[in-house]
């Protein structure tokens, strides 16, 4: 009638079936995060390559900008400071 050689060896296979499909299912999921990952770092790589080149842009812009005229940037800086400075006071 009920033969428990058999019912332990069926939940044996069972139990090494399931350990299969959850092992791959795993590894299928970590590579597909992985690609995911290493596309958004190259996404962020990009974008931040292209900061850097905007920021060297302006920077040059900038200094080209206090070249020509450092009188009027020096007293802009000084007249920033001031307000700031009047600001970080009263709080």
């Amino acid at each position: 009638m009920f033969d428990s050689d058999r019912m332990s060896e069926e939940l044996r296979t069972l139990k090494v079936d399931v350990t299969h499909l959850l092992s791959t299912a795993g590894e299928e999921m970590f590579e597909i995060s992985k690609a995911r990952t290493d596309a958004l770092a190259d996404q962020i790589r990009a974008a931040l390559a292209e900061l850097g080149e905007t920021v060297e842009q302006e920077r040059e812009t900038l200094q080209g900008l206090v070249a020509e005229r450092p009188i009027t940037s020096l007293a802009s800086a000084f007249a920033l400071g001031v307000v700031v400075g009047f600001m970080l006071r009263r709080h």
